[in-house]
């Protein structure tokens, strides 16, 4: 093997296609990007009362899988073709060049995701955040937190994957109230119900429930803002489970009673749901070992679904 390499080498230098076909790959393109992480749906969501006005709050749980945006400077492009179907992400843009006072140079825009959308993940936040990244690269500027919050505010309902923490944020305002210090890593074995959520069309339909259960979820605040603040990963999953079954009145899962019943025997510390999305799982303070994993995976297809696991928290 390495003899018929070698053979090929000196040929090559005797041969310049030969040399040329055996050189490294060309020079990189010029290229800018941001990328922005997603979330498995929430271990928390409720109303938070702001100067009189009900809001939807809630704390994310951020996961590892992200979307990206790309800027090829120079290259031929057309932000309509380029960005087909994420109207969002041309507004921001849109949004992005008022702001800062910028004008788009000759390139083209890439767009790429690990985030399916309609389900609980954030995607459509995601790619906004990473676009705006994106194009802070281009520009060589920084936006600020709150021109960040105030652009989105124009745009979409929100989640807090801008923050590299857990954090309580009013959805709708794109505010944050609280960032909690302590951060655990937890995991999460999840499984897709089917179908897709549209988070705006929920709004209103939650807040009526809030106003319903307000003394409920008011004690429920109370005791998450606790567990998070000292950053105890088991009283987080349980804080996850008790606001998976609340909203169970407002949006409900199919799959949440029988994943409550057999949490304790397959060792789940918690259960989480995304709560305007499809997306429902088990949450664990540790990794579950491969007998474990096999166990829940076996138990998730006997309900006919296909698990995943994934690594979750800042």
């Amino acid at each position: 093997m390495l003899q018929r390499y070698q053979s090929k080498q000196a040929a090559a230098s005797d041969d310049p296609a030969a040399a040329a076909a055996w050189a490294p790959e060309a020079t990189p393109r010029a290229a800018c990007s941001g990328v922005c992480h997603g979330t498995l749906g929430e271990l928390w969501q409720g109303p938070c009362e702001q100067h009189g006005e009900l809001h939807i709050g809630l704390i994310s749980l951020p996961v590892r899988r992200y979307s990206w945006m790309h800027f090829l400077p120079g290259e031929d492009g057309d932000i309509e073709r380029d960005l087909d179907g994420k109207d969002k992400c041309r507004r921001a843009i849109e949004a992005y060049l008022h702001l800062h006072g910028k004008t788009l140079p000759p390139g083209r825009f890439v767009h790429d995701s690990e985030l399916p959308t309609g389900k609980g993940m954030a995607s459509s936040t995601a790619d906004l955040v990473a676009t705006v990244r994106c194009l802070d690269r281009l520009f060589g500027a920084t936006t600020p937190l709150a021109a960040l919050t105030a652009l989105l505010r124009g745009i979409e309902r929100s989640d807090s994957v801008f923050l590299d923490r857990y954090a309580l944020y009013l959805s709708g305002r794109q505010q944050v109230l609280q960032t909690f210090a302590d951060a655990p890593r937890l995991h999460a074995c999840y499984i897709d119900e089917g179908g897709t959520v549209e988070t705006e069309k929920l709004a209103e339909p939650l807040l009526q429930h809030y106003r319903r259960h307000q003394a409920s979820y008011r004690a429920h605040l109370e005791l998450a803002l606790d567990a998070f603040g000292r950053g105890d990963a088991a009283a987080i999953c349980e804080v996850a489970t008790r606001s998976a079954q609340l909203a169970q009145w407002v949006t409900p899962k199919p799959h949440l009673d029988i994943l409550l019943r057999h949490r304790r025997e397959l060792g789940a510390d918690g259960v989480v749901v995304a709560h305007t999305g499809s997306l429902i799982g088990y949450l664990f303070a540790q990794r579950p070992d491969p007998a474990r994993l096999g166990e829940l995976s076996a138990f998730f297809a006997g309900l006919g679904r296909q698990c995943r696991l994934i690594e979750a928290g800042p």
